[in-house]
Formats: structure tokens, sequence, C-alpha cells
């Protein structure tokens, strides 16, 4: 039987609500609202950590930064790990990485050999410290310095599309992973290519950000500009797989690392529990992913290691933590995860679990202590503006979620916590009934 390819189109720091299927009325994503509506599209899908190395972390290993030890930006991923490209590697594919890797706290730039098993390396540690949207440096397999042409979007996109038709005769796995929508750090700023953050001056803004403000005003138009010129990059990926002929053939795999909040849950712009951090697009295409349909299923992005070896007959390793989404949509088996998991670090050390209506996360306030921090009813309030913490109405969800977090911890071999309560609050006219805290 043919080997599929693989590509994951992965991009940094973008929030879901950019693109048309999840409620964006801009207009900003109608290549990957195609495939989200003739693919597969996980509605519910969330970063199990919201900072770059550590999801970066998740998403290669397919276990939680926990288990890796990778928790902050300041980690680096043991070369002991296995990632993705090693699996591929192993089973006759050509692998090549292009873009941001963000897995090795210790470099910004080039590396002595390709990182993590890619055998083609088109990358840079950290791009947001050596290159600029109009300033594209990467480096190849021997460190060498490349000085790439175009916006950074489009330099990179070049470089992997180049790539394709040269391997179009080879079963290949590949990553292409953008900066963007990321902020330029030495400028703290959103540059989107020239002409295109004009057209986003009168925008929509999302509800939560409404509410709070942050830098939203001031940013959005930028991010929106980024977000546009990625669409179109996706695009002009996919046109190239159709006209080798390779569509059909190639699963693509759009995602993020994690979301963006602009400055209005803590100082900057992620590491907090809330859906602006923790929420993610996802999106399949090609494969078994055609017409997968619509999922509710709360997923992760440590799922996305096992889906694409299950769906590639590769055999998935027992120590993934993550599971394969396959089952769920060949329609064979519906036993999921019915919450995510989350590990919050840098602002603080927390632990979340988000369901489909509930979020729950506490805070740790010794080695293994912990005390509640919030929670939201995402059915009454799908934009956290009002924590319930401490309501005594609650008492039956916070219960519930505790085991769910304290089993959660079990199976991936953590200490037990101990969490303190909230200071009780009366509830007034909040009620929960019981059918409510399952759901």
């Amino acid at each position: 039987m043919k080997k599929k390819n693989v590509i994951i189109f992965f991009t940094d720091q973008q929030r879901f609500d950019t693109l048309g299927v999840h409620g964006n009325p801009m207009g900003l994503t109608p290549n990957l609202d195609h495939d989200a509506v003739r693919g597969t599209h996980f509605e519910n899908a969330f970063t199990p950590q919201p900072v770059c190395l550590p999801a970066r972390a998740c998403l290669q290993t397919g276990k939680y930064a926990s288990e890796t030890n990778c928790n902050t930006n300041g980690s680096s991923m043991s070369s002991d790990e296995r990632t993705l490209a090693h699996f591929f590697n192993e089973s006759g594919y050509k692998t090549g990485y292009f873009g941001k890797w963000h897995l090795n706290a210790s470099c910004i730039g080039p590396f002595d050999s390709p990182q993590g098993g890619y055998q083609t390396w088109r990358a840079a540690n950290i791009p947001e410290f050596v290159s600029d949207a109009y300033r594209t440096v990467v480096y190849d397999e021997v460190g060498n310095e490349l000085k790439l042409p175009g916006y950074r979007v489009d330099a990179i996109v070049d470089e992997a599309i180049r790539y394709i038709d040269e391997n179009q005769d080879s079963p290949f796995y590949m990553m292409v992973s953008l900066l963007e929508p990321h902020m330029q750090n030495h400028r703290d700023d959103f540059p989107a290519p020239t002409g295109y953050s004009e057209r986003y001056l009168d925008n929509w803004t999302p509800p939560d950000l409404k509410a709070l403000g942050g830098t939203s005003a001031s940013h959005l138009p930028g991010y929106y500009g980024m977000v546009k010129r990625i669409d179109e990059a996706y695009g002009r990926l996919k046109d190239v797989l159709k006209s080798l002929n390779l569509l059909d053939d190639t699963i693509v795999i759009f995602t993020s690392d994690h979301g963006c909040h602009f400055k209005t849950r803590n100082g900057e712009y992620k590491r907090s529990c809330h859906d602006a951090s923790i929420k993610i697009p996802m999106v399949m295409a090609g494969g078994q992913f055609n017409r997968g349909g619509r999922f509710e299923n709360p997923v992760s992005l440590v799922d996305v290691a096992p889906t694409l070896l299950d769906a590639c007959g590769i055999e998935v390793p027992s120590d993934m933590s993550g599971q394969s989404l396959l089952p769920l949509v060949e329609k064979r088996d519906q036993n999921v995860r019915n919450h995510a998991y989350v590990e919050i670090s840098e602002s603080h050390v927390g632990r979340c679990i988000r369901t489909t209506r509930w979020k729950y996360s506490v805070k740790q306030v010794e080695s293994d202590t912990y005390v509640d921090d919030f929670l939201y009813d995402l059915q009454a309030d799908p934009y956290e503006l009002d924590n319930l913490i401490g309501y005594k109405s609650h008492d039956g969800v916070v219960t519930k979620l505790r085991e769910t977090l304290s089993q959660q911890l079990d199976d991936i071999g953590h200490n037990a916590i101990t969490i303190q309560d909230a200071p009780s609050k009366e509830a007034g006219q909040r009620v929960v009934f019981d059918y409510e805290i399952e759901l």
C-alpha cells in the first residue's frame, strides 16, 4: 500500500477564533475554512501548555511537558526523546523541518546538526531573535546561515514547497512551523505584510477582548493581517499538492502552539488557563481525514503525534500520553477522553481541566499543594468573564473536576496533589443540577 505523506502546518500564538468556522466574520481564512468543512475539524482543540517551548515538546513527543521536563521556555528537550521525525525516519520516510524549532533554550539560531532527527533542516531555534518580517534568516543542516527572500511567512513556505517538489516521488513527513502571528519581540508589535494591517483597522473584536481591552485595539490589525497571509500561504501549499497529484495521499494538519489574550489575563499574551490562551485551531485534511466531519470532543496537541503515526500505519509507542483520534474520525470508537488537560508555567504553576462545558484550574502554593484558582461555566459564560470558584452552588462541579484532575495526574505518573478550597461564597440565585455536573 502506498505510504501517505504528512505535513504539519504549525503557527505560533494563533487564536482559534481567527478562523471563519469558529465565527470570525472577517473572511481571513477561506482556505482553512474549506478544509475544515470538507475535511476534519476538531472544534474543541487545546494546547497542553500555553507557552512556546513546552507546547512544541508536547507536539513532537506525544507527551505532556511535565513528562519531558520541558516546562518553561528556559528548558531544552532531551536528545533522548523520540520525536515524530524518528518514527517516520524508521518507516522509510524523508523528513524535513522548516521555520521555528524552539526546543533548545541554549541556542538562538544555528545547530551543529539537525535537531529532533529531521534529515532536512531550514530552521532557526528562535527566529524572532534572528529575523524580522522582511528579513528571514534560517540555518541548514550544518549550521550555514540562509537569508530567504520575501515576507517571512512566504519565505518559509517557499522552502517547504521546493522540498515537496523535490521529494514528490518519495514518502515524506515535514513540518512547516511559522513564527506568525506571534509578535516581533524586540518591538512588541505584529508586523503584517505591507498594506495588510490597513485592511483591518475597523476590525471585529472578540467579545473577551472587547470586554477586557488589553493591547487588542492597537495589535489586532497587524495580527489579522498576519493571519490572512498565513491562510494564503496554506492555500499555496495545498495548490502545490493538487498540481502534483498528491492532495488525497497527503495528510495535512493545521494547528497552533497556543492562543493570544493580548495582555488581558496577565502582563503578556499567553500563560493562562483561559480559552484565549489554550484553545487552538485544528483542521485535518487528506487521507482518512477527507470528509471526516466536525467533532466537539475535547482534543489536545498531545494527540497529534499518535494520530499521525496511527494514520500512517506506524505503531504508536505505549509511552505516548496522547491518544490517536483516528478511531473517532473513522467512527470506529467514540471512547476518547472527555476533557483536555493543561499545565501552566512561568506566570505561575497551574493545572487545568477543560471539558465541553466546564473549566477548572488550580494554582501551586507549595510543592504538591495547590489552591482552587478558576472555575468557569463555558455554557453560560463562554468568554470567561465570571470566575465561579468558591460559590457553594458549584461545590459538586469542583468535586467532580478535582477527581478528573487527580485521575489525569495518576495516569501520567505524577504525584498526588493536595488542593485547598477557595474562600466560600454565597451562591444567590445560582444552582447547578446533578445532570449538569457531568457535562
